[in-house]
């Protein structure tokens, strides 16, 4: 069977036909942005440190990031070498298709396409929160939080459809920005000695310390801020030599965001000193603001000032997630469009080789699933974001996990790559990883999403309910017949 029809890559004859995002337009570099943005990482750090340190293992949450980040480099050598044979805007659909069958890579087209939405909605809640009373510290005016957060998608929705690289442009700025300033900290503070009490290695990274507390929690949120990082494969038909330029990019973003999440967070719990990090942590969560845990340290390090820039930092931060999902879901809109699972129009592309509607039917889910949180009074942050986070979490990881499988799969029947390491042994110890982060985030998914067990139930049975309905759905594609297992 020939691979190239057998996986449905962008090679397909109806290709031309259906249209093309615009080849050649990223580099690792680009797509590295794109990674980075949807981590958004000052988001991360200020949002999960200080409730994995609280609740987790205290100071030996640095050892959860090393950890999680074993674990996706795991799942990331099968990732790449899948990449090599299947380039698709649609990712996840195309390879757990390749591996699993039509019906399996239906159903995870539908819960990846659940997962992004969830996440980026999540984000508007904490977006809109944030600005409204950035909007109210400063002027004295009350912005409603869904006012920000409406008017943040209309300018969302114009740079996803002006194009990939004014896309990569803008979020550059935004990563830099906070990359830079939390680097800065961590690398003043490595270079001072550490806090109170120095550097504290021991106790953020030996075993026994990793292991005290609750480090199934701190686990489960090391794990949930690597989430994002295979957006890597969504931009291969945008990106120069995408067989050698995405595994490239994966690989670094993996090293870069595990590395950086395990340096930032050691060189807070320094700033805090080891033994008194967990008590700071837990003040802080106390206190209704998690974010004085990492926004005081640097404030002592490099001047109160650092409290007026955080925050619209926090803000772009955001901002740069909010874009970069949008990117990712309205290119899954489209992959599934030209492969027939969805209305043929979602495969229209404007001008500039952007998808046009699905950008616009992406902004509307967002619309959607903002709005009812306003018309309840729910809390944005409490509600909007907990559960969007939780559920989005959950989601990806279940698509890990159908991933590895598929990679084990599909190389064993088509034998385009005979490397065990690559195609079976690293992919299976993935798969084992995975599934144990997601029986993790089963286990402590009340605290995941901050809420009630009933609540937790519902939200997490969402997840694979989206994945039978989808698979459920399935029927062949009216563009291309052939299938690789379905």
């Amino acid at each position: 069977m020939d691979s190239q029809t057998a996986v449905g890559t962008q090679t397909a004859p109806d290709a031309s036909t259906a249209g093309k995002l615009k080849p050649n337009s990223l580099g690792v570099l680009g797509i590295l942005f794109f990674v980075l943005s949807a981590q958004a990482p000052l988001t991360g750090v200020a949002g999960a440190v200080p409730i994995a340190v609280a609740l987790g293992n205290g100071p030996g949450v640095p050892a959860a990031y090393v950890a999680a980040g074993v674990i996706t480099l795991l799942f990331s050598v099968g990732f790449v070498a899948m990449g090599r044979h299947v380039v698709d805007a649609g990712a996840f659909y195309m390879y757990i298709r390749a591996g699993l069958g039509r019906r399996l890579g239906t159903g995870s087209a539908g819960v990846a396409l659940f997962a992004y939405c969830a996440i980026q909605a999540a984000m508007y809640g904490l977006y809109g929160a944030t600005v409204s009373g950035l909007f109210g510290h400063y002027t004295g005016v009350d912005v409603p939080w869904w006012a920000c957060a409406l008017v943040t998608m209309l300018i969302v929705q114009v740079l996803g459809a002006a194009g990939i690289e004014m896309g990569a442009r803008v979020l550059a700025v935004f990563v830099l920005a906070e990359f830079s300033i939390l680097s800065a900290f961590a690398l003043v503070t490595l270079f001072k000695g550490g806090g109170p009490e120095g550097l504290g290695l021991a106790q953020s990274f030996s075993p026994a310390e990793a292991f005290q507390g609750a480090p199934g929690v701190a686990l489960m949120f090391a794990v949930a801020s690597m989430v994002g990082f295979e957006a890597t494969a969504i931009y291969g038909e945008e990106a120069r030599e995408p067989r050698k330029t995405v595994p490239r990019a994966t690989y670094l973003a993996v090293a870069c965001v595990a590395g950086f999440y395990a340096f930032a967070s050691w060189m807070l719990v320094s700033s805090h000193g080891a033994s008194k990090a967990g008590v700071a942590a837990g003040e802080a969560l106390e206190s209704g603001d998690s974010t004085s845990f990492v926004f005081a340290p640097i404030a002592d390090l490099f001047g109160a000032w650092v409290n007026d820039v955080l925050p619209i930092l926090l803000v772009t931060s955001l901002f740069a997630g909010i874009l970069a999902f949008h990117n990712s879901a309205n290119r899954y809109l489209f992959s599934l469009s030209r492969e027939g699972l969805l209305p043929r129009k979602l495969s229209a592309i404007n001008r500039r080789h952007s998808p046009g509607v699905a950008g616009w039917v992406q902004t509307a889910v967002a619309v959607l699933l903002v709005v009812p949180f306003a018309l309840a009074g729910q809390d944005p942050v409490l509600t909007l974001f907990s559960w969007g986070s939780g559920v989005a979490v959950l989601g990806v990881m279940l698509l890990y996990l159908l991933t590895s499988l598929s990679v084990v799969a599909f190389f064993r029947r088509e034998r385009l790559d005979t490397r065990p390491w690559n195609t079976l042994v690293a992919p299976a110890l993935g798969a084992l990883g995975v599934a144990g982060a997601i029986w993790l985030i089963i286990e402590n998914f009340t605290t995941l999403i901050g809420g009630e067990q009933s609540t937790a139930v519902w939200l997490g049975l969402t997840v694979p309910a989206v994945l039978i309905l989808g698979a459920a759905a399935s029927r062949p594609s009216r563009d291309r017949s052939a299938e690789a297992g379905g």
